[in-house]
């Protein structure tokens, strides 16, 4: 995102403020008094929000009420997520659209948070020295018997829970490796809570993952993230702000547990 981000003057809430808030809200709440009525604008298959309708595409309007930050369902009825917003003149009034429309220029960019029901989150656990002590046995037991890195095992196992055996997401992971009851039911585990169980588990779904995305890391913490259909859906990791902190945190971990275990630093390949 921009910090360099431009709030319409004797008007805007905080930039922070802004960041937080899904664009249909900010271009309902902020802009002009007509700006409660916001388009959705579909042109080549793509859509746009605009405060006004869009010349060259098929335009609906939305009606947002007052309490439109309280209704983040709206999100999936407008089809958009994360983006540019831009600011051009038209018909002598400023508008503001998601659409990179000629005239436009950036007003500022966006990347939504989770919309609910959605398990995208940041992980529990804080990026930090690596823990080798910490269930290594299991860890090791683990990857001989999937094949998966040790060291990127660790790695999901310290951003998702910190090691806590104990630890509850606010999403309902449980466990080591924060795994989602579904998963956890679909590969055999009884108790979330053992770290034996949770960690056997977490790396055969990992594996699972990067066998399906034939060993790309990022997709495969995205799927662990944000779930195999988010993936899908987005065709790539999904826009969700706490879906590419985690994977920042994850691939930042791999590298430190892979250099205290004695590895050396992984090359991008050419």
């Amino acid at each position: 995102m921009r910090d360099d981000a431009r709030p319409v003057p004797g008007r805007s809430p905080t930039l922070q403020a802004w960041l937080a808030l899904p664009v249909f809200v900010l271009l309902a709440t902020t802009f002009e008094a007509q700006a409660r009525t916001v388009y959705r604008c579909v042109r080549d298959g793509t859509v746009s929000l605009a405060t006004a309708p869009e010349p060259g595409s098929k335009c609906v309007a939305k009606q947002i009420d007052d309490n439109a930050v309280q209704t983040p369902n709206l999100w999936g009825e407008m089809g958009v997520f994360s983006g540019t917003l831009y600011e051009r003149e038209q018909d002598g009034q400023l508008v503001y659209s998601t659409r990179h429309l000629p005239g436009s220029r950036v007003y500022l960019k966006f990347t939504v948070r989770t919309p609910p029901g959605e398990p995208a989150h940041v992980g529990l656990g804080k990026v930090g020295k690596p823990q080798l002590d910490r269930h290594a046995k299991l860890f090791k037991a683990a990857a001989k018997a999937t094949g998966v890195d040790d060291a990127w095992l660790r790695a999901i196992a310290h951003a998702e829970s910190g090691f806590d055996a104990r630890a509850i997401s606010p999403k309902g992971a449980q466990g080591v490796m924060q795994l989602m009851p579904e998963v956890a039911t679909e590969y055999g585990v009884s108790d979330p809570f053992v770290p034996a169980q949770s960690i056997s588990a977490g790396a055969r779904y990992m594996q699972s993952l990067l066998r399906r995305y034939h060993g790309d890391r990022t997709l495969a913490a995205a799927a662990y993230n944000a779930g195999i259909g988010t993936v899908t859906r987005y065709k790539g990791v999904p826009p969700y702000a706490e879906t590419r902190v985690y994977i920042d945190k994850v691939l930042t971990l791999y590298e430190r547990y892979r250099e205290a275990m004695g590895f050396k630093r992984e090359t991008p390949a050419q």
